[in-house]
């Protein structure tokens, strides 16, 4: 059983991300899972490929498909783009100073994983 004082420690980074993901995919609209998992399994690749810019504007190229995970990776707290929506994700990263945008493409690339993850447990082969 817990201690009460381990109850209380701060999460770790990676554990806020996972948690967010788990949360974020939990609360997918069965019938859009397929198009999300789809999404989300493009999105690591496309980071690394073509930048997080480029990766953002793929999303939104996408319309409504694109919508929900561009939601979700807006909450999920990636430095330098805290209280960021799906509406201005995109606005903001493009304004990113060149150390922050390193920053946040790796937590992103690491929100990606976690997402992947999710779907992976969670949908079970939507």
């Amino acid at each position: 059983m817990a201690t009460p004082d381990a109850l209380q420690k701060p999460l770790r980074r990676d554990q806020r991300c996972a948690l967010h993901a788990y949360e974020a995919v939990g609360r997918v609209p069965r019938n859009q899972q397929k198009d999300y998992e789809i999404t989300v399994n493009d999105l690591g690749t496309n980071i690394l490929r073509s930048g997080l810019c480029a990766a953002i504007a793929g999303l939104q190229r996408l319309g409504n498909r694109g919508e929900l995970l561009l939601g979700h990776l807006a909450a999920a707290s990636v430095s330098g783009l805290d209280g960021a929506t799906a509406d201005d994700l995109a606005r903001r990263v493009r304004e990113l100073d060149a150390d922050t945008y390193m920053i946040s493409t790796r937590e992103m690339l690491q929100v990606a994983v976690w997402l992947k993850r999710a779907v992976q447990a969670t949908f079970g082969g939507a």
